[in-house]
């Protein structure tokens, strides 16, 4: 594969990072003009990856576009542990068969901000298919219980008296002899994953090779400003969501992540990023304005320019005009008094009475402009009405019998 040369230096391609081990170390090799291997794992835990996940992609395609040489992992054996990291209980094991099904999706994601051009694809499964008994003991003789242990989210279990399962502790190790294995000159992950980069550059050196560089980088804040983003919490934009979905929710994003949102997963140029940063602190740009920015580049970047501005004028004429969307899926029900939850369910708004239930209590469903609460006993609707839950789910309900009445495409 050629490579550009490197050209970019320590503070450019640093910038933003949050952990470096060892900076010193590295920022020399970056000056030096070597090209780097710069190792990314991914697990293929799920099928879709969100906005969080493309945090640290975007640093790899900065170092693409400086010369280095990502290297992306593909877990398809991790992916069957689970990575512990953060997590309070032990996570479901998948299949080999579900791995492969998640990894088969995965790389198009990635590729959407990675450049496939320039970037070395490696299977756990090169090297973990054929270990030997004899080979697992030996990476295991690289660290001690205590050592795994030490970990705060083993330690917060066993403080708990919560299990631990004896493959969660081997999982760090294994991803420490990813490292081994294509001789990573640096590793990249969240913060949520030093400890196991850390373990990498042992593993590293009890295999007799010089240790790899280590930089993290932030979690991605949620839509709700708060938590970390997951799509467990709901509060994530999925890379592969319909072009008005990702700009929606963005814009609901509140204003205190916008300059974040723009330097974390934006290509904005961190010069712009810096002044536009400013125009927002001094109040000479609207916030509203701002997010509708970021909102159209984030879009851009998975589903193209034009329907990034298209996402943008039907989320105004929506939520800005009160108008509906150009095209409303239809139902059809049976004339006549509904009890709201089989309303919500038949629809297919609700995937349960229960969540029509809580939906109902917190206000969050309208029939045209009423809005339903949980002690209407029945409601009533007419041909055409539209029935809503929140601001994005919205149906437009048609009666069996005029559905009937209609003729097929068939007739004349």
């Amino acid at each position: 594969m050629n490579v550009a040369a490197p050209s970019a230096g320590p503070e450019e391609l640093l910038r933003g990072v949050v952990d470096c081990v060892d900076r010193e170390h590295l920022a020399a090799r970056l000056r030096s003009g070597a090209s780097l291997r710069f190792k990314f794992g991914i697990d293929p835990s799920a099928p879709d990856i969100h906005l969080g996940h493309t945090v640290p992609m975007r640093l790899l395609r900065r170092w693409q576009l400086a010369g280095h040489l990502p290297v992306l992992i593909i877990g398809d054996f991790t992916a069957r542990i689970g990575d512990p990291s953060g997590r309070s209980a032990t996570r479901p094991q998948l299949s080999r068969e579900e791995v492969e099904a998640n990894a088969a999706t995965y790389l198009e994601q990635v590729f959407a901000v990675v450049d496939p051009e320039r970037v070395e694809v490696r299977r756990q499964s090169e090297w973990y298919g054929d270990f030997s008994l004899d080979s697992v003991l030996e990476l295991a003789r690289t660290a001690t219980v205590a050592q795994m242990l030490q970990r705060a989210d083993f330690e917060q279990r066993l403080r708990q008296e919560r299990p631990i399962g004896l493959h969660e502790l081997l999982y760090p190790l294994l991803q420490g002899y990813d490292s081994v294995a294509i001789a990573a000159d640096v590793e990249l992950g969240g913060t949520d994953q030093l400890f196991n980069l850390l373990r990498g550059r042992e593993v590293q050196s009890a295999y007799g090779m010089a240790r790899q560089d280590v930089v993290t980088v932030p979690l991605l804040v949620g839509l709700d400003g708060q938590r970390k983003m997951s799509k467990s919490l709901n509060n994530a934009v999925g890379v592969r969501e319909p072009a008005a979905e990702q700009f929606g929710k963005l814009m609901s994003l509140p204003d205190t992540q916008i300059v974040p949102y723009l330097e974390l997963v934006t290509a904005t140029p961190p010069a712009e990023v810096d002044r536009l940063a400013a125009q927002l602190a001094a109040g000479q740009v609207h916030p509203r304005d701002l997010k509708e920015l970021m909102a159209k580049r984030v879009v851009a970047q998975f589903h193209g320019a034009g329907a990034a501005d298209a996402a943008a004028a039907e989320f105004a004429r929506r939520f800005r005009d009160r108008g509906l969307p150009s095209e409303v899926p239809e139902v059809v029900l049976p004339r006549g008094p509904m009890d709201p939850r089989d309303l919500l369910t038949g629809a297919g708004l609700a995937p349960s009475r229960s969540q029509a239930m809580r939906w109902l209590r917190e206000g969050a469903v309208r029939l045209d402009e009423a809005r339903l609460g949980p002690d209407d006993q029945l409601v009533d609707f007419r041909d055409g009405s539209v029935l809503r839950v929140g601001s994005r789910r919205l149906v437009r309900l048609r009666t069996a019998s005029t559905a009937q009445a209609e003729p097929s495409r068939g007739d004349c």
